[in-house]
């Protein structure tokens, strides 16, 4: 079959990735998609069982720091797009293994770029049609003040923020906002942002780089907070909260950032960045006590009957103190906004992981991998 377009995702079978391979297999049965995954840990085949037998549906594995094994697939499947999810993400491991950070999030991007620009030059077309897409963090920006402790009402509304929105200064992370990485993570981010950029402006390579905030929803990996604090919840094991939990993130729902990536594939204007965020803000332990009303109603627990869970630990180093994102141009240029209220995000997200034990058993024993 002729494909209208083939996209590479890679890091497909990771958590955000999962989700945009299922959208656009679904969503475009004329394009042929192809997840590329090393399968690390983070990597599940289980995330995509619903489509994993799709006509248009390929899956690759493959570790995008092998050049040799980019350039084939590149070529192979004659790819049209690349969507680069793959990364290592989280901050805690960056700290204790920073050379597996550098090497997959910076030499990993520059392998991609380097066989995409390789292949799309040898074309008659040269790059018409073509690109490369950047998926980053919020993380790269480094840290907003928090000017307020108690929160103020948002400067911005969108149908998902009516209901419940605080800010907790007046300062976001905009699309030109200076870089100043604060982790082994972020620094690896920022780099593998700036190579990006770096061949477009010096290949004319058409590119796109989207900065987002923090994700959450089904299918997530259970070191990341929520999904690890859903589990202990319903095990009555400890919740630990770094410092005092006061700490803001602003948080988007998975699907709404698949819904995002779609829009900025198809319409956004090569060479720009598009900040992506839930206009969203929480303190960890306002979170984590949305987090315990919501398990233990669905558990039918007593009210506050998991709150003696939270125990304070010692602070992350070099923990961020704020993340804030300003997503009005996405909004304003292309018409996205989060579809979900945080509330109704948290309580479809707690009813997943409740109702998806056997996906958690599975990652918790190790046999996903097997």
């Amino acid at each position: 079959m002729n494909y209208k377009r083939n996209i590479i995702v890679t890091g497909g079978a990771g958590f955000i990735g999962s989700h945009v391979v299922r959208l656009l297999v679904k969503k475009y049965p004329e394009y042929r998609i192809v997840n590329v995954d090393k399968l690390t840990y983070a990597g599940n085949p289980d995330n995509l069982r619903d489509v994993e037998n799709a006509a248009n549906y390929v899956f690759e594995k493959a570790d995008i720091v092998d050049f040799e094994a980019m350039r084939r697939i590149v070529r192979r499947y004659e790819a049209d797009g690349i969507i680069h999810l793959a990364a290592e993400s989280h901050v805690d491991r960056s700290i204790t293994d920073p050379f597996a950070f550098a090497q997959t999030n910076v030499m990993g991007t520059l392998s991609l770029l380097e066989a995409a620009r390789e292949y799309w030059e040898s074309l008659p077309t040269g790059y018409d049609g073509k690109l490369f897409y950047h998926i980053s963090t919020d993380e790269v920006y480094g840290a907003l003040e928090l000017t307020d402790p108690d929160g103020i009402e948002s400067p911005f509304t969108t149908a998902a923020s009516s209901r419940h929105h605080h800010a907790y200064g007046s300062e976001f992370f905009l699309e030109t906002t200076r870089y100043n990485p604060h982790s082994p993570y972020s620094a690896a981010k920022a780099s593998s942002d700036h190579f990006v950029r770096a061949y477009h402006d010096t290949y004319c390579m058409p590119t796109l780089v989207t900065n987002c905030s923090n994700n959450y929803g089904p299918n997530q990996f259970p070191e990341k907070l929520i999904p690890l604090f859903i589990e202990n919840i319903r095990k009555g094991k400890p919740l630990p909260v770094y410092g005092k939990g006061e700490n803001v993130r602003d948080w988007l729902y998975v699907e709404d950032h698949a819904r995002a990536i779609d829009l900025i594939y198809h319409s956004g204007k090569p060479g720009e960045t598009y900040n992506i965020g839930g206009f969203n803000e929480w303190k960890n332990i306002d979170l984590i006590k949305v987090l315990i009303a919501t398990v233990d109603r669905l558990l039918g627990n007593p009210e506050g009957y998991s709150l003696p869970l939270i125990t304070y630990v010692t602070d992350r180093k070099g923990h961020d103190l704020r993340y804030a994102i300003d997503s009005r141009k996405l909004q304003h240029e292309l018409g996205w906004e989060p579809s979900l209220q945080f509330e109704e995000g948290i309580e479809k997200t707690v009813r997943w992981y409740l109702d998806n034990q056997q996906w958690l058993d599975r990652i918790i024993s190790g046999e996903y991998r097997m």
